[in-house]
């Protein structure tokens, strides 16, 4: 019976998942996320400024707190697409481990892409029929087609919501000239996805945690459903058209006024949407699922896989 705890450091989200790991399952003893954006004003430059340096080390010392409460000796912390891009990236893992004594690694987006497909997997239970899972990071966005069986395409590409944000988005609302802008953006870096499409043919769109998780709260408020910490959570596609023209058409405060909004997302949550639209529109899918479990939760998957072999 061992305790462990992941760390996903996002380039919006950090997240803490403390479990507790029995021969043959295990049991979730403390979720946490803490959204310390350290991709804010230097993710397209390739560089993690002084201030999100410093939200990110009093982020890694409250986990360290945490940790050491459940008295966890075996800490997994992995760093996805701000810190893997950026130029000082490796000083600040030393920075934190420095202070907190914990030691990152930084993934690459292959691992990431493989890490969330384990985790969708461990949540949905995918069975025979492919889907295309897609999350979406403040950094990064990991597109993989598979079914429970296997992988058969993973792409991870560059092109986050903060990114996307400020390179994009110079307006609240966002207007519709911008969007035309992203449109021809996603149009050329998702040829590839396109490719993989014809090719695979899915007809069901796994959205992973995140965005993903915000528009299901949205949803649930709007049909007053219950809302529970459940591996995954209810969505549909005509649901999803409906909150994205919502949330295109209003600004920052008036998005806050959506019940199931959260600050943590209230900024990336247009360009977001913006994506998945681009997604919905491109490519014909049956429906939509929405997984809560993503990369910390694929890492958990893949540990109890070894221990089992």
């Amino acid at each position: 019976m061992k305790k462990t705890a992941i760390i996903d450091m996002g380039s919006n989200t950090f997240h803490l998942l403390v479990v507790q790991c029995h021969s043959n399952h295990f049991e979730f003893l403390l979720r946490e996320k803490l959204a310390v954006r350290i991709g804010v004003g230097g993710i397209n430059q390739d560089v993690i400024t002084e201030a999100a340096m410093q939200r990110a080390i009093e982020a890694m010392q409250y986990f360290k707190n945490k940790i050491d409460e459940f008295g966890i000796h075996e800490v997994l912390a992995f760093g996805t697409s701000a810190l893997r891009n950026a130029t000082n990236g490796q000083a600040v893992i030393r920075k934190i481990k420095e202070a907190t004594g914990i030691k990152t690694k930084i993934i690459s987006g292959n691992d990431e892409a493989r890490y969330i497909y384990e985790g969708v997997n461990l949540a949905l239970k995918l069975g025979e029929e492919k889907a295309l899972i897609m999350d979406i990071g403040g950094g990064s966005v990991e597109f993989i087609i598979g079914n429970g069986q296997e992988v058969f395409w993973k792409q991870s590409v560059e092109m986050g919501g903060q990114r996307l944000l400020e390179r994009f988005q110079k307006h609240d609302p966002i207007l519709p000239l911008e969007i035309n802008t992203l449109d021809s953006f996603f149009n050329e870096k998702l040829s590839t996805l396109a490719e993989a499409m014809r090719l695979h043919r899915p007809k069901i769109l796994i959205g992973s945690s995140g965005t993903f998780d915000t528009l299901s709260d949205i949803y649930c408020h709007q049909q007053n459903i219950e809302l529970k910490e459940t591996p995954e959570t209810p969505l549909t596609l005509a649901a999803f058209e409906k909150i994205c023209l919502a949330l295109i058409s209003k600004d920052r405060a008036q998005r806050m006024q959506i019940p199931g909004m959260i600050e943590m997302r209230v900024d990336m949550i247009v360009v977001a949407c913006c994506l998945i639209k681009f997604v919905t529109d491109q490519f014909a899918f049956d429906r939509i699922r929405v997984s809560s479990y993503s990369l910390k939760e694929g890492v958990l998957a893949s540990l109890m896989k070894s221990t089992q072999h």
